[in-house]
């Protein structure tokens, strides 16, 4: 794949790697109860999200793609015919297991990017639009995926811990005190609280 800095494809994997990045940081330094607990009523919870991602990396550039699964798990796991499998995670891997299933998954992808062009040809058994389609389409479609999730792990982190920010060098987020921010979420309340009973 070209890799040139101004190339298409150094594009896409930049996007694809910012994304991905976002969501290691998200996943990371939490106790073994907070990264499992789940957040809302159908159950999202950090290991969750991250266990889905990998579990999708390996589908969408290694089955697709007509690319070997070279994880004995992930194999297992895209065999299974269960919609939600990929978003629980065993009991009995710790979070580190998981995040690091993530970090093997991009590892694989990555590899693919390297071997392959963007027009390489592709197949997507579970999509009505595009079956068949190409490298290029897989990759725009794992940003918007992967983009998507890291905004679901940023609204659970915060609610978990008050964790918030892109990446630790980048926090994309203004530098408020506490105090400042309380006085936001304040003045949204009592908007919010104004319209109550409006319909």
């Amino acid at each position: 794949m070209d890799s040139t800095p101004n190339s298409t494809a150094a594009r896409l994997r930049e996007y694809l790697n910012d994304a991905r990045q976002a969501v290691i940081f998200k996943s990371g330094q939490l106790s073994e109860e907070l990264a499992r607990q789940p957040m809302t009523g159908t159950g999202t919870h950090i290991l969750g999200v991250v266990h889905h991602l990998a579990i999708t990396e390996y589908g969408y550039f290694g089955l697709c793609l007509n690319r070997p699964v070279d994880d004995p798990y992930a194999r297992k796991l895209l065999e299974l015919d269960d919609p939600q499998a990929d978003f629980i995670p065993p009991a009995d891997f710790s979070a580190q297991q998981v995040i690091d299933l993530y970090q093997r998954a991009i590892e694989f992808a990555d590899a693919g990017f390297d071997e392959l062009e963007l027009a390489s040809p592709a197949e997507v058994p579970w999509w009505v639009r595009h079956r068949q389609t190409t490298l290029e389409r897989l990759m725009v479609h794992m940003i918007a995926e992967t983009s998507r999730h890291a905004g679901h792990l940023d609204i659970v982190r915060e609610l978990l811990d008050g964790q918030v920010g892109l990446r630790p060098e980048a926090p994309n987020l203004p530098d408020y005190t506490a105090r400042q921010w309380q006085e936001q979420r304040d003045r949204l309340q009592q908007a919010a609280d104004s319209k109550r009973g409006s319909g």
